[in-house]
């Protein structure tokens, strides 16, 4: 894509921020972020963690029990449960002081277990985390990371594989991420992004046809193939949706080993940004496939 295609892209999309509204999905999610978090308990049962060979009841055992999936940690061994593959874990813990960075391969990714928007990511190749596409020591991320668990000591942090794309290349990884309801996919938004909250995003749909936008965050890029492992993708999300039961985003990964979990997500961006087009999508699923749900 040349510079000019861009700018018609980038001014596009400006010019379609005034289509966003504020309508019953975006207040409907707004609502659940109240139920899940202000609450006493919100932080307790986020950071209560769970194994792939507990129980399902035990997972189930509190209301707003979903709020447990927002722990990243939780999430991927909740995937595993599933059945969906997840990326090989190196390290967790609290204590940055007990990790070996010598140990680590050149390309690892560093992440806390509770989060969003990348913050807190680094995704390393070679002492370089290319989100910032800047330089790191050991001595410096740990720092950094260091001063989110003194603002918030419930953080954990996982260091993880980091996931080739499917060309087998260890590049800043397409999002594919999903809006399920109850096992239903309304739609994709594929990010390829350039960093932590830059880059280009399309919305297609289940059977991979470009839609009209739902969210006018990220403008629009070039249109994606669909991934090698697309079939696998989305019948691993609608399980994971099912098991989740209510709306949720999910995030995959295309790689060479095929469809990779990323993450739940039960209040994407807040509501806020979506399109009278994103609003009645998404909310005529929730009311078939969710009713009545929070």
């Amino acid at each position: 894509m040349n510079i000019k295609s861009i700018a018609r892209r980038i001014f596009k999309t400006e010019e379609k921020k005034e289509d966003t509204i504020n309508g019953e999905f975006g207040q409907r999610i707004r609502a659940r972020h109240a139920r899940f978090w202000k609450t006493e308990d919100g932080e307790q049962v986020r950071n209560t963690i769970h194994f792939a060979e507990d129980p399902i009841e035990i997972w189930k055992d509190k209301q707003l029990w979903q709020r447990k999936l927002s722990n990243k940690f939780n999430a991927r061994e909740f995937a595993k449960k599933h059945g969906c593959q997840v990326a090989e874990l190196y390290w967790r813990g609290r204590d940055l002081n007990t990790l070996d960075f010598a140990q680590l391969p050149a390309q690892y990714v560093m992440r806390p277990t509770i989060g969003h928007n990348s913050n807190q990511v680094f995704l390393m190749n070679d002492g370089v985390n290319i989100l910032e596409n800047k330089p790191y020591t050991p001595e410096e991320i740990k720092a950094a990371l260091q001063k989110a668990f003194d603002a918030n000591p419930s953080l954990e942090f996982v260091v993880e594989e980091f996931l080739q794309n499917e060309a087998g290349e260890y590049k800043i990884p397409v999002d594919y991420k999903m809006y399920l309801f109850n096992g239903e996919l309304a739609a994709f938004l594929v990010i390829q992004r350039s960093g932590p909250t830059k880059g280009f995003g399309n919305f297609y749909d289940e059977k991979w046809t470009p839609i009209e936008r739902l969210r006018t965050h990220y403008p629009e890029g070039e249109l994606l193939p669909k991934p090698h492992c697309f079939d696998q993708m989305v019948a691993d999300a609608k399980r994971l949706s099912k098991a989740y039961e209510i709306f949720v985003r999910i995030d995959f990964y295309a790689t060479p080993q095929g469809a990779v979990f990323g993450e739940f997500t039960p209040t994407p961006a807040l509501g806020k940004d979506y399109t009278e087009a994103g609003e009645q999508l998404l909310l005529s699923y929730w009311n078939r496939f969710t009713p009545g749900k929070f």
